[in-house]
């Protein structure tokens, strides 16, 4: 196969009826081949409001993007020889060996029983320890107890947030669920205790120096300002009904301009197309240096049994859908995905932004754009579709 050859065009059209269908306000995109860029599309606007047209080297909101660069940075220290994956986070930090499980009819926080299994980083890394988000499961128990311990607030640090996580309990026995979760932020607190820097200096000189990432950071430079992207909403239970409305103060006023206490492992950074692609690179077999290639295969391997899947409260199952150290695998085609190759390593953030591997291809990329609630939307597996579709057609 000549990657010079494929034309993405149906691709790019996906992109670009986004953006004409007021879907999307800008985007951007690229594919790489063996970690080399085979493809790369931009259009729409960086601020609608001003007209400034949106560019590669914008700056955008990751969001649960950060979940993948702390994996990869935990997954480092393994390497490194700190600890193993599946060592008992109790060790580091001990409230985890005290927390209790919530019985599965529980309608207290008190109907609880005793941990049978030790939380282990391995659980952490695959989101089978136990904990939640407080974001998808509106109304329930946990999600209630999560907003009023103050979990989800930016103004605690790391160290404050393991007691009040600590204080609750799990939604199931460590090891017999999934469930996606606060559990990045528990490892980001285990690499401040080995390492004895704060989170955000371990991200910097671990990883993003390592790896190129200039402009991937908690709090932008003032030189980096006038590159970051606005924010805008559609309609969350319509994606594809056009229409956005520009946020501000999100997720809270200064939000990425000003430094909180929070310097969280699940959200919280800002990032490029282009540090995304070195990150991406590192994710490729074959090509990535930064991860031993046993760590990066075990990475993106299903870790969950057959017969449990990724499960997303207030919208279902997915089958099809398995979870690694850090992303969604794919088991098999699906109507929900029709033509991903087995074993696609995937995921995104909140705002919108996407990246995906696939080891049996040798493709990769990223998606980059600012719509509040944009995880999986419509246009992110249309796009990825037509992708996939040109390669096959080569």
């Amino acid at each position: 196969m000549t990657t010079q050859k494929i034309d993405f065009t149906a691709a790019h059209s996906v992109l670009q009826n986004a953006v004409d269908g007021q879907l999307l306000a800008g985007v951007s995109a690229a594919v790489m081949f063996n970690g080399e860029v085979v493809d790369a599309f931009c259009t729409g606007m960086a601020d609608m409001e001003s007209g400034e047209a949106l560019r590669v080297d914008h700056i955008h909101r990751a969001y649960s993007n950060t979940k993948i660069m702390t994996s990869m940075l935990v997954l480092k220290l393994a390497d490194d020889g700190y600890f193993t994956i599946d060592d008992a986070i109790k060790k580091w930090i001990p409230a985890f060996g005290k927390v209790r499980v919530l019985k599965p009819s529980a309608t207290t926080l008190d109907d609880t029983e005793a941990l049978q299994h030790d939380i282990t980083i391995r659980h952490l890394l695959s989101h089978q320890a136990g904990l939640s988000h407080g974001v998808f499961d509106m109304g329930s128990l946990i999600f209630n107890a999560y907003h009023a311990s103050g979990a989800r607030k930016s103004d605690t640090t790391l160290a404050q947030l393991m007691e009040q996580l600590g204080s609750l309990p799990l939604i199931y026995q460590p090891g017999q669920g999934w469930e996606y979760s606060m559990a990045p932020d528990v490892l980001a607190r285990l690499v401040e205790i080995v390492t004895g820097q704060v989170y955000a200096d371990a991200l910097k000189t671990r990883l993003f120096a390592p790896l190129g990432m200039v402009d991937t950071t908690y709090v932008l430079r003032p030189e980096q300002v006038s590159r970051f992207t606005a924010l805008y909403i559609g309609d969350a239970k319509q994606p594809n009904k056009p229409g956005l409305k520009r946020l501000d103060n999100m997720p809270w006023p200064s939000a990425f301009l000003e430094p909180v206490p929070r310097q969280a492992g699940s959200s919280g950074v800002v990032t490029t197309q282009a540090d995304m692609l070195r990150l991406m690179q590192q994710l490729t077999p074959k090509f990535g240096t930064y991860l031993k290639p046993a760590t990066l295969a075990e990475m993106l391997r299903d870790q969950l049994p057959p017969e449990r899947c990724i499960h997303v409260a207030n919208v279902g199952a997915f089958p099809s859908l398995g979870f690694g150290l850090g992303g969604a695998v794919t088991r098999s085609i699906s109507e929900f995905q029709p033509n991903s190759p087995t074993g696609e390593f995937q995921w995104g953030g909140l705002g919108g932004t996407h990246w995906w591997v696939s080891p049996s291809t040798g493709y990769s990329g990223v998606v980059m754009t600012q719509r509040h609630w944009g995880f999986w939307n419509p246009f992110w597996f249309e796009y990825k579709q037509k992708v996939y579709d040109a390669v096959v057609k080569g």
